[in-house]
């Protein structure tokens, strides 16, 4: 079956959009814990590879950056194959049926909200219990690793961590876009992987990702209070990840290929 060509991609998404914004609030929050969990899951996954072979990437930091970027795309993967919520996806993936009039911005506020708030849920579930309680990131590298991540998301200019959002979320929804152009497991895996591998390695902000590294790292002992989470870090992150995803993918690729 050949992929779906840039214009049918952008077709596709009036369904996926009016599908997500008449789905129930219960399943809505379900499937939103559910990605932030799979998120959390990337995460560590690339903590524990990128990190553990320190005889290896202590002089080469761009092979840290690599192996981390190589496994973190798992957890896009399962959202996409599964059909999870995830709230940068969404950024995305409503804007064309709001454009062309099928739903209202009052549906897209509400949607994000509740995916963004359920996603952080299931981040710092997943991360409690399966990280932090399980004894992963206990011992060096990761423990020492894990709260230099903290400390350095959280000591980013507010401007310079806006602008890293706006990068990590054009490149997720663009992977979402690619997902979306293929049929088969494999296909969606492969559109997913290489621009979620890119926006690991280049250090950008994601705000649904950092749900999960920051909170590990507080719990491990990081100098990073509450208040400089949200409004160092997370605030700017989330603004940066909704222009990247809803102007620079979803809004463009709606003009371009929507408008008659």
């Amino acid at each position: 079956m050949e992929i779906r060509t840039p214009k049918e991609i952008t077709d596709f998404t009036l369904a996926v959009g009016k599908n997500k914004t008449s789905m129930p609030a219960w399943r809505v929050a379900i499937q939103a814990i559910q990605a932030g969990a799979f998120i959390a899951f990337g995460g560590v996954l690339s903590l524990i590879v990128g990190f553990g072979f320190p005889e290896i990437t202590s002089g080469n930091p761009a092979m840290q950056k690599l192996m981390s970027g190589l496994v973190f795309p798992i957890g896009l993967i399962l959202v996409v194959v599964l059909g999870a919520e995830l709230f940068t996806g969404n950024n995305a993936l409503l804007v064309p049926g709001c454009m062309k009039g099928h739903y209202g911005w009052k549906k897209i506020a509400s949607n994000w909200t509740m995916v963004y708030l359920a996603n952080f849920a299931g981040a710092l579930l997943f991360t409690w219990l399966l990280v932090y309680y399980a004894g992963l990131t206990k011992a060096d590298p990761y423990h020492s690793a894990i709260i230099g991540i903290a400390e350095a998301k959280c000591s980013l200019p507010w401007m310079v961590c806006l602008v890293k959002g706006i990068g990590a979320n054009w490149c997720v929804c663009l992977a979402v876009w690619l997902a979306l152009a293929g049929h088969t497991l494999l296909e969606k895996a492969l559109g997913c992987f290489l621009p979620v591998m890119a926006f690991v390695a280049l250090g950008y902000e994601h705000c649904i990702a950092n749900m999960f590294f920051i909170p590990l790292g507080m719990m491990e002992g990081a100098d990073v209070s509450v208040w400089q989470f949200v409004a160092d870090n997370l605030v700017p992150a989330t603004i940066g990840n909704i222009i990247g995803g809803a102007l620079l993918v979803g809004a463009v690729n709606a003009y371009v290929h929507l408008r008659k």
